[in-house]
Order: structure tokens, then C-alpha cells, then sequence
């Protein structure tokens, strides 16, 4: 009796490469920084010059490329994230003097925006996250806020920031794996406590405190 013909081998599914990371297009103001920031340290621990194609972005991760596209002119200009910021409500991005002129948004200062990640392979939304609550010049007040908040959150931060107005004291509250669940978090801190939150990448902790 002749034998059974082998079972064809399975075909192996063709692996795809993977797709770039949603999460990175969104829409919103973008504002410009030049002096007096041009020459202090950014958040990536650069010098930071307003003569180059960067920006400060709160959630992007370092050296990640993004365009930037003015949503009243659809003049676009390519930037490196370097540095953590705007900490102002209403505001997504931060734009050197150098990109703010490629876009046309110096005049104005503040203009409607379109932002592409356009860097491959980066997980814009993993890592760890924190939610900024305060921002204080007193650091008995940041002191006050984290003890008061120590009694339901943990762990808190200050973290002092030497702005060119002067030295910052930040509250911030937690350590959140993914960006989405520390928007939630943030939510819960604005609807629970009144706060206005700003949801940051938690980066190397020798790094700088931001721009803003």
C-alpha cells in the first residue's frame, strides 16, 4: 500500500511591517518661543536655539519629527521635538523663531495648527506620563498642594524650574503607563479637584524641567 502524500507544510503568514503609530496626527494652536529662552537649556538637555527647526512639545517623545502646517495659509515647516512645553491652555506645540517663520505665525503669535509625526517606528503614546496640576514661585505653596494631594494620589512631584522669570515650582501627580490613560487621569484631576491638567512625558530625570 503506497503511503499517505505528506500534509502540505501551513504557508507562514507574510509578516507586515508595522504601522506607523496613530496618535500622531492632531490639531490645535501653536505659539513660538525665541528670547528670552534662545541659549538656556531645553528639556533634552541642548542648548536651545531659536535659529533651528525644533519645538516643545508636552507628550512627544525627544528627536521625534513632526510637520507643522498652518491651518490659514497651508505653509507647513519640518521641526525636532526638543523640548517639553507650551504649559498654557490651548496650546499644542511650541515652535522655535526659525519654524514660526517658515509658517508665517510670528506676526500673529498664536495660529491654528495641523501636527504629523512623521518619524517612523516611535511609540508616541507608550512610556510613562505624569499630569501637571500647579505651577508656584513660592515653593511653600507647591509644598502645601503636594501634602494636601498626598492623601489620595500617588507618587507627587515638584519639580523646580529656573524659568527667565524666575524659579517655577510644578506639581505633578502620578506615573501613568500610556498616554490615553493618563488623559483619563487628567480628566479625573480636572472634574475631582478643579484643576487645569497638562498631561507630560515623563523623560530622563536629569534632563531639564521645560521651556514654560
Amino acid at each position: 500500500m503506497a503511503p499517505a502524500p505528506a500534509a502540505p507544510s501551513p504557508k507562514r503568514p507574510k509578516v507586515q511591517p508595522a504601522p506607523p503609530p496613530e496618535g500622531y496626527l492632531e490639531e490645535g494652536n501653536a505659539s513660538w518661543y525665541g528670547v528670552p529662552f534662545n541659549g538656556r537649556r531645553a528639556s533634552n538637555g541642548e542648548i536651545y536655539d531659536m535659529y533651528k527647526m525644533t519645538a516643545a512639545h508636552r507628550t512627544l517623545p525627544f528627536d521625534t519629527m513632526v510637520r507643522v502646517t498652518n491651518l490659514n495659509n497651508g505653509k507647513s515647516a519640518v521641526v525636532r521635538i526638543t523640548d517639553r512645553g507650551p504649559f498654557v491652555e490651548n496650546r499644542i506645540i511650541d515652535l522655535s523663531l526659525a519654524a514660526a517663520r517658515e509658517i508665517d505665525s510670528v506676526g500673529p503669535g498664536v495660529v491654528p495648527v495641523r501636527v504629523e509625526v512623521l518619524t517612523s517606528g516611535v511609540d508616541v503614546t507608550g512610556g510613562f506620563f505624569t499630569v501637571q496640576v500647579g505651577a508656584f514661585r513660592d515653593p511653600g505653596n507647591a509644598q502645601r498642594l503636594r501634602d494636601r494631594l498626598n492623601l489620595a494620589y500617588s507618587p507627587i512631584f515638584v519639580q523646580e524650574y529656573d524659568s527667565p522669570d524666575g524659579t517655577f515650582y510644578r506639581v505633578r501627580v502620578g506615573k501613568v503607563a500610556g498616554e490615553d490613560a493618563a488623559r483619563q487621569f487628567g480628566e479625573q484631576l480636572r472634574q475631582r479637584e478643579g484643576f487645569t491638567p497638562f498631561v507630560v512625558r515623563l523623560d530622563d530625570a536629569t534632563a531639564a524641567g521645560g521651556n514654560r
